[in-house]
């Protein structure tokens, strides 16, 4: 419960910012271009706080915390009297009309922009994506990727850390190969060039990652089948595993290593694993039932919320992303390019059908997303709306009238005809777009509550 909750708060700051930003860039430019804001609301429906402005404005907050919106004065709307029509937005040149609808996706880009500012600025811990595990036949190892190999760009994108590399690889679903450059096992000076076939890879984000679909993990400490935590309420406690346990059997075959545990555990949803387990010299039998969870529609794993013991990072493989006042910007305006193009690629291959809609997340995992990252820091927060605020700016963007890139298509063909767009054929596109989006809408919420 108190999970949820925290979830749940860190969602309502993450999307208020959000969209305070996001609607502040059409407040900013309309005021600048002679327009009279009559609303600024942060939520829809019933005002739970408003303020009366000197500059005229109703400033709000409202009870549903979902979205935001800027009610500017506007004829087609409402009777205007003549005095007021130069304060109008519909009066107003079409340049000024589309820079105010344009405005509201640029501030979130600007808002990326700075977010990702301060996280260079402050710093965030990091490890150098050094490939641990490399499954036998896997698409990784065909093309050549060996253990201790460490990854330095993918197509020509470098790739200083493990986030890095996992959206340089989302960004190739879809396609025939990728090519991938890495610093070979204790290699100096020179680089490896490998190209990977990706037209067998079958990538299933809810169930695996990236990279384990593509036959490689990343390198961690040594983990040796030793339990440092027991979650009080898991399964593990029911079955009285301690700290300090050390797994020496599991279903009757010797343990090797951490990820026969895990994996018997995995396998066994509601089912009995047979255990034994050292204490204190003392080999004791254990009847562990894991506790299940769903992870996709038609797939349930194991758990029993249970932690080993794992060696510390070399210190040659830890690093700092962190830089300067002035080289922070120039980071910040290259990641949020890197982070543009993948949503844009995505937004493509979502299309054409090479990315499954069952791949869309509503409120849900974002606010799960939220609380995760708020738990971490205030860095990886600001990471997180960074990331967000991007989608939200190119999503907005999408020229489905109701969303601000719609009204932008509705000015092109103005622009063109010279002539508005007819009033009935607007009407009648905010209908279609409106359709389209709520189904989208309710599609990503369904998808969240299957993953739940």
């Amino acid at each position: 419960m108190i999970d949820i909750l925290w979830n749940f708060a860190s969602f309502i700051i993450a999307l208020g910012i959000l969209v305070a930003v996001h609607e502040y860039g059409h407040f900013w430019v309309a005021r600048r271009c002679g327009v009279k804001v009559e609303k600024f609301s942060i939520g829809f429906g019933k005002s739970i706080w408003r303020k009366m402005g000197k500059d005229g404005t109703e400033y709000s907050l409202s009870m549903i915390p979902l979205g935001g919106y800027v009610k500017m004065l506007d004829s087609r709307v409402d009777e205007v009297p003549e005095d007021q029509k130069q304060y109008a937005f519909d009066q107003k040149a079409l340049w000024k009309r589309s820079a105010i609808v344009g405005a509201g996706p640029a501030f979130n880009f600007v808002f990326a922009i700075f977010a990702y500012w301060l996280v260079f600025l402050i710093g965030i811990p990091a490890v150098k994506p050094v490939v641990g595990e490399v499954i036998p036949n896997s698409i990784a190892a065909q093309s050549g990727i060996e253990r201790g190999m460490q990854f330095q760009s993918i197509d020509g994108v470098r790739t200083l850390d493990w986030e890095s590399v996992n959206m340089g690889l989302i960004s190739h679903i879809g396609d025939d190969v990728m090519t991938v450059t890495l610093t070979p096992v204790d290699g100096v000076g020179y680089e490896e060039v490998k190209t990977l076939d990706i037209r067998e890879w079958n990538f299933n984000p809810e169930t695996e990652s990236a990279m384990r679909a593509l036959g490689f993990s990343p390198f961690t400490p040594e983990i040796t089948p030793v339990l440092v935590n027991v979650s009080e309420d898991g399964a593990g406690a029911r079955a009285g595993l301690l700290a300090g346990d050390k797994f020496v059997r599991v279903n009757g075959a010797l343990v090797e290593d951490w990820q026969q545990i895990v994996e018997a555990i995995r396998q066994s949803p509601n089912k009995v694993v047979a255990l034994e387990i050292e204490r204190n010299g003392v080999v004791l039998p254990i009847v562990l039932e894991p506790d299940s969870k769903k992870i996709s529609k038609d797939k349930v794993i194991g758990f029993a919320g249970i932690a080993p013991k794992v060696a510390e990072w070399p210190q040659s493989y830890r690093f700092e992303l962190k830089y300067g006042v002035f080289e922070s910007i120039e980071k910040a305006f290259d990641k949020t390019g890197q982070i543009i193009s993948l949503t844009i690629s995505m937004l493509k291959k979502l299309v054409v059908g090479d990315v499954g809609l069952d791949n869309l997340s509503g409120p849900i995992s974002i606010a799960k997303g939220a609380g995760a990252t708020a738990d971490y820091g205030i860095v990886y927060f600001l990471g997180f709306l960074a990331l967000i605020s991007v989608n939200l700016g190119i999503i907005n963007l999408v020229p489905l009238p109701m969303l601000d890139g719609g009204h932008l298509l509705f000015f092109a063909i103005e622009a063109v005809t010279r002539r508005p767009v007819p009033e009935k054929v607007q009407e009648m596109g905010y209908r279609v777009g409106g359709a389209i989006i709520f189904s989208l809408m309710a599609l990503a919420i369904f998808n969240d509550f299957t993953r739940l």
